[in-house]
Order: C-alpha cells, then structure tokens, then sequence
C-alpha cells in the first residue's frame, strides 16, 4: 500500500556527484584530478563534522574553501585567487546522476513530499537545484544552516520534521553517505541508502538502512509498495 511520506533528500552525493568537477578540474589539475575531487570532497565533509562536534560554526561554503585550501597544499598544486574562485563557482553547477530527475518524478507523482536537505546553505542549494533541473521537482529545499549545525546532529532532523510538519511515521531520510543514514535512523527517522557505487560498505554500527537501493528509480519501486 502507497503511503503518502515525507522525503528528504541529502544532495552531495545523492542528487548530485560531488566529485565530478569535469574537464575544468582536469584542466587545473591535472591526471591527479579525480584523486583530488575526492579528497577535497572528503576533507570537506570531515570539516563540517569537526566544526559541528566543536560548536564552531561556519556555513559548509567555509568548510568547502578550506578544504580546497588543503588540498592544495596536499597536491602541491598553486592557483590564483581568480582559479580558486573559479573552481568553488563550479559547485554550483554539478550535474545531477542520471536517474534522479525520472526518479523523482515518479516519487512526486506517488504523491509524497520531497524536499532537498543539505548541510549546503539554503541559497547555494537552491542555485544548485535550479542549474542540476532538479528544483522543479521538489517542493522545498531545507538547510542546517537555519540551525548552525551539521548533519549528523539529532537536532538537524528532528529540525526536517518539524519545518516539513512530519513526523516519525511518515518522514524518511535518503542518502547515499551511511554515515548520513545512521544519523537519521539514530534519530527515530526511517531510512534509505542510495548505494550508488557497489563497491562502498555501509559502515557496521548495528544501525541498519530500512531500504537498500541503487538510483531513486529503484527507491521509487520500493516505496510504492509500502
């Protein structure tokens, strides 16, 4: 039986690949670009989760920037002011995966509420959202910086409940980062983790997704038949 659910969305990684910065990466970088985006990608990730367990807050922009700042220095690479600019200016233009915008249109037509949620600042999500083709097909895009925290913290979802008026039954985290869909889970949410590549482990805390998916075209198969 289809019930209608609240979806959240994570957005790096999950509607849009975080690393993939394309020719413009490759071309300041060079063969070492893909080593880079990931690293960059994690480092950036580490930051917001060092920054929300020190109670230090700075917007995921900060966290970005100075992510860069050290890979940088990690790679041995110098660029301007201008290239560095340049380069974080691409983060508003990742393309999303294949699969979500169909995907999301099937959910959206399932009747369910969708809503992009991001450690991202609410603006620089929505730009994002807008340039992926995305945004059409949610009905908001919701960020922790209302909070001055990061995900994983419990007071972000119970946060999504609240601004999307859901509660525990109904409201379901996605996201393709396990250690996103444990902080859900932990926090009495239901879950689905988007396994986008087959070769990444969920990490083995006892804490277990409530669906296990590829893309949102497979998530949407599921859902319809709960």
């Amino acid at each position: 039986m289809n019930m209608q659910k609240m979806i959240g969305f994570d957005v790096y990684g999950t509607l849009v690949d975080p690393v993939d910065m394309g020719q413009h990466l490759q071309q300041l970088i060079g063969d070492k670009a893909q080593e880079f985006g990931q690293l960059w990608h994690d480092k950036k990730v580490e930051y917001a989760f060092r920054r929300g367990l020190m109670q230090q807050y700075e917007d995921f922009g900060v966290c970005t920037q100075q992510a860069l700042q050290y890979c940088l220095s990690v790679f041995n690479v110098t660029l301007s002011n201008s290239e560095q600019q340049d380069l974080l200016a691409k983060f508003s233009q990742l393309k999303a995966f294949d699969d979500v915008i169909p995907g999301l249109a099937l959910l959206r037509n399932q009747g369910h509420t969708l809503a992009a949620f991001s450690n991202g600042p609410e603006v620089a999500v929505r730009t994002l959202m807008q340039n992926s083709g995305v945004l059409p097909q949610l009905h908001d895009v919701i960020s922790v910086d209302d909070l001055k925290t990061f995900k994983p913290n419990p007071a972000v979802y119970d946060y999504l409940m609240t601004r999307t008026q859901s509660d525990l039954n109904h409201c379901w985290m996605v996201s393709s980062n396990p250690w996103d869909v444990i902080g859900a889970k932990a926090a009495g949410l239901n879950t689905a983790w988007i396994q986008r590549d087959s070769k990444k482990i969920f990490d083995p805390w006892g804490i277990e997704p409530d669906i296990t998916v590829g893309n949102l075209i497979e998530l949407s198969e599921q859902l319809d038949s709960l």
